[in-house]
């Protein structure tokens, strides 16, 4: 069994299911140009690559052109407000932490279950389950800065190439990702 890794694109899944037979991913970039306006141009990369990456995990693909280990639950690209650098926002699924493993007293009388899980994918507690029992879910929030050296400059116009630019730009924010939360996602599958 190979070491699991938190990020990868599955191009095969994506040319399968695309209605042109080339990339449901390009599909989705052409019906969402308009997305990219604010970037187009811009000396920095760092908002084009948000978008492109917020289109690649986007609901609406589902299962979205990039796809995450089964302990991501959210993984964001943002722009720091402070200076402008690309950050990454990723939500972990997360063991408790240990001071409430150590000794059932602060549990007092109730039960609390950890994640509902099936086929080994974590899940939110439905209403029904919350009507009748405790749960104690705890999660890691990764904030991360990516460096931008290797991403590729934005396209000046929609027609210079927009869908292989984020392509590109996507596959090396899959590589930085992986980089930085792989190794963690590896340890919590220890638990």
């Amino acid at each position: 069994m190979s070491e699991p890794v938190a990020f990868w694109i599955d191009h095969e899944y994506d040319r399968e299911r695309a209605r042109d037979g080339i990339s449901r991913y390009g599909e989705h970039l052409r019906d969402n140009t308009g997305d990219f306006s604010d970037s187009l141009g811009d000396i920095a990369p760092v908002a084009f690559a948000c978008t492109a990456w917020r289109i690649a995990t986007s609901p609406a693909l589902s299962p979205g052109y990039v796809r995450w280990h089964r302990r991501i639950l959210t993984a964001v690209c943002v722009r720091n407000q402070w200076d402008g650098t690309l950050s990454a926002r990723v939500e972990l699924v997360s063991p408790r932490p240990a001071t409430l493993t150590w000794t059932p007293d602060w549990q007092g009388d109730r039960e609390w279950r950890d994640w509902p899980q099936t086929f080994g994918q974590f899940l939110e507690p439905s209403e029904q389950d919350l009507v009748k029992t405790s749960y104690l879910r705890a999660m890691l929030l990764i904030q991360t800065p990516i460096p931008l050296d290797g991403l590729p400059e934005a396209p000046q116009e929609p027609l210079d190439d927009l869908e292989e630019t984020a392509r590109r730009t996507v596959a090396l924010l899959v590589r930085k990702l992986n980089e930085a939360i792989t190794p963690i996602v590896r340890q919590l599958e220890l638990w």
